[in-house]
């Protein structure tokens, strides 16, 4: 076999792949990728990424993945991280090929192509300490300086590096260094520390070695090892990618290709292990599973679903430039899967006792309730009804502003697949807190509706009082109060500034319905009008139930930005014509954010320009974008037809056909525009057509 039995969906690693197998390099099969994370912390939604890209490439070429723990530094390993990540992994649906790699499997390995390169005068020992060689390494416009046990011979450094091993040397004292050229311009070539001493404990092989190697010497022998074909990495390694290149051409060993992708970056979140490590540390959070810990365990445990996570991460597709993506892209994606999945159940946060008058005392019936609208298949299941119920106080004013349609004296409103109530007596204690609300409920209006045909607005939740459970629920928010926890103010120190206070709210005797005391852990459900939540992974019970917030219904910090921008002044009176709307750029629609990530967005070449004949503004352009396609863009007075031919653009593929003066289009470019100027949105680099952004 030569080629997939399926094409495969196309961006720039797998375009790299698909040549490959052209060229006959490898074949179908052949591929292989691995996954390499440190053991000095949990995985987080960044890794999510990697996981998604390194098995997604080798499952599409019917190849294999591999999981190592690049284990070589002892100091910030442990077993809880390596536990934790294979089983991150697992519930994310993955699973890789054997056994678990670890670095540490090939420590003898390494150390043999060490003393190889020792022995090709390819490395040495160096006595200088690490602030030595930081000072000596020299600038990007200044060349290092050569150690001075640079010219050591071959048969001192052999017996100088064995008495490292053999632990004869204090920690810092001597380093193994490849002798490249310290004048390179890479400064990663200017003889990079290949071996340090450190004596430490390590997880697996205990004390056995008291020389570790260092990443860039690692990194490229265990991929060559393990066979790997494609080493798949983020971008901050591309500087690194010349000497992982370097070091397996001095060797006889097998050489895989490195290529970087771009990492995951969200708004109101730092994926940073030593910030996340100090977040736990000095307990801003509870523990690594935090549900607001941007951890693949802190999203599990709040109530996403690997599935959600996989499906925003296609959405954002694989490219090679970093950005910055909404969080609430992330949510939208959890929001659309859970409306189709999770039953709907009734809980009141904040309860206010009804007692229906003219119902009958000690009277409890059952009454039918849909478990999922979206999902016949889900059923139904059976609600009780009695004399004594409990509503959200929200949900009542006593003097309700104007178009308030939920509870309040006079007033009739809907219960949730109950009865038409109305409020006849408002109950208030010594203080004049409202403790109790007498009502009339109509016993015609079963099931919802009014048989004289009367119109109800309201609809509110409820739970029947006698048979409801009382339930801790955890309403969780954004961990900081800024996109970016580093945009610091003047005297702030650190990111913790920007920690959110209220990020955690613990309600307690809050009132569910009973079937939501016999369900699993992880169950997620939508309480209804509410929002989406879990049974908590750890806490729940049926004794305890303990529910954890996972999503809101709707983006509710939308709302609350919104509400925060400076007021505009009132329009003046006087003033009644319609202000003329202004003015947009030719064929760009506006959206809003859940809108914004169902488009698919990729990259596009400009093969072809033409204007439209009789029409000023149009060009007519023909594109590939993994296939070939032809739009209308406003874009003539901005762009001559031969300034855009070439061009890589961003373009919406998935919106439907237009007619355009006469001329079908089928798609629509991006484009940003100030006063008399637009600019079309372009991309750099090394990107094919057809790439999905992100």
């Amino acid at each position: 076999m030569s080629e997939p039995t399926e094409k495969v969906s196309t961006d720039f690693i797998r375009e790299i792949v698909n040549q490959d197998i052209a060229s006959g390099k490898y074949k179908v099969g052949d591929i292989r990728t691995r996954f390499p994370p440190e053991p000095n912390g949990y995985l987080h939604i960044g890794h999510a990424k990697a996981l998604w890209i390194d098995f997604g490439v080798a499952r599409d070429y019917q190849g294999k993945t591999m999981l190592r723990m690049d284990d070589t530094n002892p100091v910030k390993e442990d077993v809880e991280y390596v536990d934790a990540i294979k089983e991150d992994i697992h519930w994310m649906g993955f699973d890789w090929e054997g056994d678990v790699r670890y670095a540490s499997d090939y420590f003898e390995k390494m150390y043999e192509y060490a003393v190889m390169m020792i022995e090709k005068g390819l490395a040495y020992v160096d006595d200088q300490t690490a602030d030595q060689i930081r000072e000596t390494r020299g600038t990007l416009t200044e060349p290092g300086k050569e150690s001075p046990w640079r010219n050591r011979s071959v048969a001192e450094n052999l017996d100088l590096f064995k008495r490292m091993r053999a632990g004869e040397f204090a920690d810092g004292e001597k380093v193994l260094r490849a002798k490249i050229d310290m004048a390179s311009p890479n400064i990663n070539f200017r003889d990079p520390v290949m071996y340090r001493i450190l004596h430490a404990t390590h997880h697996r092989t205990g004390d056995k070695w008291c020389i570790y190697p260092m990443y860039d010497w690692a990194h490229g022998l265990e991929d060559s090892i393990e066979g790997i074909t494609h080493s798949l990495c983020t971008l901050e390694f591309e500087i690194h990618r010349p000497l992982y290149n370097w070091f397996l051409e001095q060797l006889p060993v097998h050489r895989p290709q490195q290529i970087e992708f771009s990492r995951l970056n969200l708004t109101y979140t730092v994926m940073s292990k030593r910030k996340l490590l100090k977040l736990v540390q000095e307990k801003h959070v509870n523990g690594w599973d935090d549900p607001r810990m941007p951890t693949i365990c802190g999203f599990r445990r709040r109530g996403y679903t690997p599935t959600a996570i996989m499906d925003f991460l296609g959405r954002g597709g694989v490219t090679k430039f970093n950005g910055i993506i909404d969080i609430a892209l992330l949510e939208n994606s959890l929001r659309e899967e859970l409306n189709k999945t999770a039953s709907r159940y009734m809980g009141v946060l904040n309860p206010l006792k009804v007692v229906l008058t003219n119902y009958p005392e000690g009277q409890i019936e059952w009454l039918e309730a849909v478990n999922n609208p979206e999902d016949p298949a889900a059923g139904t299941r059976k609600l009780p009804f009695g004399r004594e119920l409990y509503i959200d106080r929200d949900d009542f004013r006593e003097v309700p502003p104007p178009k308030y349609y939920r509870l309040a004296p006079g007033a009739e409103v809907r219960l949730r697949w109950g009865y038409f109530i109305t409020c006849q007596e408002v109950v208030k204690d010594a203080n004049g807190n409202i403790v109790e609300l007498r009502c009339t409920y109509d016993p015609q209006t079963k099931g919802g509706n009014a048989p004289d045909g009367r119109k109800v607005k309201g609809t509110i939740q409820w739970v029947e009082a006698t048979n409801a459970i009382d339930a801790e629920i955890r309403q969780y928010d954004r961990l900081f109060t800024k996109e970016d926890p580093d945009d610091l103010e003047e005297g702030q120190e650190d990111f913790l500034a920007n920690l959110n206070p209220d990020s955690l709210h613990i309600l307690h005797n809050c009132k569910l319905e009973p079937a939501l005391g016999k369900v699993a852990p992880e169950t997620r459900v939508q309480l209804e009008r509410v929002g989406y939540f879990c049974a908590d992974r750890y806490d729940y019970s049926p004794e305890h139930p303990v529910f954890n917030l996972t999503v809101s219904l709707k983006d509710s910090w939308a709302k609350i930005e919104k509400k925060e921008e400076p007021a505009k002044p009132a329009p003046k009176a006087e003033k009644k014509a319609e202000k003329k709307p202004a003015e947009q750029p030719v064929n760009v629609a506006v959206i809003g954010v859940e809108d914004f990530a169902k488009l698919q967005l990729k990259v596009a070449k400009v093969l072809e320009a033409e204007r439209v004949e009789n029409a000023d503004k149009l060009l007519k352009l023909q594109v590939d974008c993994g296939e070939k396609r032809q739009i209308v863009a406003g874009v003539a007075a901005y762009y001559k037809p031969e300034e855009i031919v070439g061009k890589l653009i961003v373009m919406v593929v998935n919106l439907k056909p237009a007619v355009i003066r006469g001329i079908e289009s089928n798609g629509m470019l991006l484009a940003a525009k100030k006063k008399n100027e637009l600019r079309l949105l372009t991309v750099d680099g090394d990107i094919v057509p057809g790439a999905s952004i992100g």
